[in-house]
């Protein structure tokens, strides 16, 4: 059972919104760091944003995306999700979601679980 999965992904028109799913299963995430990372084709993975499942005022958020994009959880939905607004073509990546013990960390390697990732294209 893949304990993360995600969703909403999708082609969307500069300047538009998307708003990312990431559904955590099979283990209980209460005390983990969630985080989004994206990758384009020929870039390294970046980190987007994190959240603490134990405390969801603990957020942060990398520089290419404060202001723009809201990470937030709903524990009855064991979900987490990915605000995006007023996205530009340099945000088209395969979003991931990955969840680690802990802290926060942004090397995607450090984490534990991770989801298959969703797409997301934005066009021009």
């Amino acid at each position: 059972q893949v304990p993360l999965v995600e969703s909403g992904g999708g082609v969307v028109q500069t300047g538009g919104s998307l708003r990312l799913s990431c559904a955590a299963s099979g283990t209980t995430f209460y005390g983990y760091t969630m985080a989004w990372f994206r990758q384009a084709p020929g870039r390294n993975r970046e980190f987007v944003a994190s959240i603490r499942w134990a405390d969801p005022s603990n957020e942060y958020y990398g520089d290419s995306v404060k202001g723009r994009i809201t990470i937030s959880k709903d524990d009855a939905k064991a979900t987490v999700y990915l605000q995006m607004n007023s996205l530009n073509p340099e945000d088209t990546a395969t979003y991931y979601c990955a969840a680690k013990w802990g802290s926060r960390s942004l090397n995607y390697g450090s984490y534990e679980y991770y989801g298959p990732g969703t797409q997301v294209t934005v066009a021009s």
